[in-house]
């Protein structure tokens, strides 16, 4: 018998840009597949980041910190959601953005770090940047190129955005030969992550990847050097 394969769409909405500085997550939000399709079987929650929201954050997701004070704060739900990723094949469109405010919230909250986890992380933004170079590849740029309806996505939200995630994910790896996917994706060790991490949230974009969507993406990044948003 085949073994299954278990894939988690995750996605985050925040109050700032960067994690080091004290910004923090207000939503955080995981959808499972397996075998590429949606269980219906998904992590969310709203949180209190204990800090205001920057109104660039609150442009991008809607949420205000009135908003949140009543919602639960990190800590509170960590263990659920350690419980739910552990050891899980993670996709995340700009993965190191996602990654860099979650490792800073689980050290926050004394539960370890994501090496722990044990993650395959997959980064659907460096995916893209290989198929369509040149071309923007924000969550809704793609949604166009690859038919996926988000008609529903007035502002960013991380459920939504995991759902609109998975079925964008399916489209491009739908033949994975012509992504330069023929090399088997393998879970990196909690050693190369915990490197990965402290020497800069960018080198997890590729963490997972095969070696021709490392290349790209090492070309990406000498060509933009600033790449800390992933508002797009």
């Amino acid at each position: 018998m085949a073994a299954v394969e278990r894939i988690l769409f995750v996605d985050t909405e925040t109050t700032g840009l960067d994690p080091k500085t004290g910004h923090r997550l207000v939503e955080i939000a995981a959808v499972e597949s397996v075998d590429r399709k949606l269980t219906g079987r998904n992590f969310n929650y709203f949180l209190n980041p204990e800090r205001d929201i920057d109104a660039a954050a609150s442009a991008v997701h809607g949420l205000t910190i009135e908003d949140l004070l009543d919602k639960p704060k990190f800590k509170d739900i960590a263990d659920e959601f350690i419980e739910f990723v552990r050891g899980a094949t993670v996709v995340i469109h700009n993965a190191a953005f996602d990654i860099g405010f979650i490792e800073a919230e689980l050290r926050r909250a004394k539960r370890g770090t994501v090496a722990a986890l044990n993650l395959t992380v997959i980064d659907s933004l460096m995916l893209a940047r290989e198929r369509f170079p040149g071309k923007r590849n924000s969550l809704d740029a793609l949604c166009d190129r690859l038919g996926v309806d988000n008609s529903a996505r007035n502002v960013h939200g991380a459920l939504l955005d995991s759902r609109l995630l998975a079925d964008v994910y399916f489209a491009l790896t739908r033949g994975q030969g012509e992504l330069g996917m023929d090399e088997p994706v393998s879970p990196q060790s909690a050693q190369q992550l915990d490197a990965a991490l402290s020497a800069s949230n960018a080198e997890l974009f590729a963490l997972a990847m095969p070696p021709s969507a490392q290349q790209a993406h090492a070309g990406w990044l000498a060509e933009n050097p600033s790449s800390a948003s992933r508002w797009q």
